[in-house]
């Protein structure tokens, strides 16, 4: 296995594209790694098309040149995200799950994805190594509330700094408790509820603002 900084290698010729992402096999692996993991893993089916939606509909696709992912799972985000970006943009995603990172692998042969198996709490160094110094938006549904104490507090703190000034942590989670990091951080947030998900999804837009952006 390589370093964890270091995207595993592509085998272009045999990896199908996104489009052909079975919904059975993603099921499947999300439900054996809930089973496995439920600490990592915030609900037993992966998120639905309505929350995907309401967050990516948010991005300024034509600024973005660096979005990066945290906890991508089987890619209900990650395909998505790819769909939306621009030609010379790129999507940075780290899970600190191997068979996540290898089933995200063998998923896709898209230029612009960089996976890498590590943790959220690295995601500077991680962005430095993909040849870039800030994030336009940075999305999470790691489950915060199961975080071990102080994990949560490092990798919002970490997030804030590896955002540009007018950058975006976008989050969705099936609790508030991620409201208490990332209020003291971020001037601006937006919050707001999706029902059309199972369970229902609350979904979080914070706004790093000049003011903090100068003071981090």
């Amino acid at each position: 296995m390589k370093k964890a900084s270091i995207p595993l290698t592509r085998n272009q010729a045999s990896r199908p594209t996104s489009g052909s992402v079975n919904f059975i096999d993603q099921w499947r692996i999300f439900f054996r790694q809930f089973v496995r993991h439920p600490g990592m893993i915030g609900s037993i089916i992966p998120t639905s098309t309505a929350v995907v939606n309401r967050i990516l509909d948010q991005v300024d696709w034509n600024r973005t040149r660096l979005f990066v992912e945290y906890g991508p799972g089987v890619g209900t985000f990650t395909h998505a995200i790819l769909e939306r970006m621009r030609p010379d943009a790129c999507l940075l995603a780290i899970d600190l799950n191997l068979d996540f990172v290898a089933y995200l692998e063998a998923q896709s042969n898209d230029p612009r994805l960089r996976i890498v198996h590590g943790s959220a709490a690295d995601v500077r160094r991680f962005i430095k190594e993909a040849g870039h110094m800030q994030a336009d938006y940075i999305l999470s549904g790691i489950p915060f509330s199961t975080l071990p104490a102080g994990v949560g507090e490092s990798i919002a703190a970490e997030t804030h700094a590896a955002l540009r000034p007018g950058g975006a942590f976008l989050v969705y989670q099936y609790s508030r408790f991620v409201r208490r990091l990332i209020d003291p951080l971020f001037g601006r947030i937006q919050a707001g509820r999706t029902w059309r998900n199972i369970p229902p999804c609350y979904v979080f837009h914070a706004v790093k603002d000049e003011a903090l952006a100068q003071a981090a």
